[in-house]
């Protein structure tokens, strides 16, 4: 776990908040979990799954009604993200404020996340 006394690893908006909570209810799942994988131009892309119960190892961020499981091999690139929902008149959808990010493609759908080394020293404080 990369979590740091007193502070979640995540925050949610308002928005995507009221988002989750709609999912969850109307979907029938206990969670929203949140991951990674390799994929798209940039090298990584988000991953975002109902689940019905918690892994023993995920990073459970429980906010207004919307509770947010975070993979254990995405910890370390999600830690301080805000996760937002926006809707726009031609999309509508979640979108990562992500501070360990240190490129994206031009389509918005992939990212590139700075070298683990520097993500383990930023945690740190370092």
């Amino acid at each position: 776990m990369f979590a740091i006394p007193g502070k979640q690893a995540v925050s949610i908006t308002a928005a995507a908040c009221t988002q989750i909570s709609k999912l969850m209810k109307t979907k029938g799942h206990s969670g929203l979990r949140i991951g990674i994988k390799k994929g798209g131009c940039a090298g990584m892309e988000y991953t975002m799954e109902y689940v019905d119960e918690a892994d023993p190892n995920d990073e459970i961020v429980d906010q207004d009604g919307a509770r947010v499981l975070i993979a254990p091999m995405a910890q370390m690139f999600l830690f301080g993200t805000e996760i937002d929902y926006e809707t726009s008149l031609l999309e509508s959808g979640f979108k990562f404020n992500n501070p360990n990010v240190e490129d994206a493609c031009g389509c918005g759908e992939s990212i590139k996340f700075k070298d683990p080394a520097e993500l383990a020293r930023d945690l740190n404080g370092s």
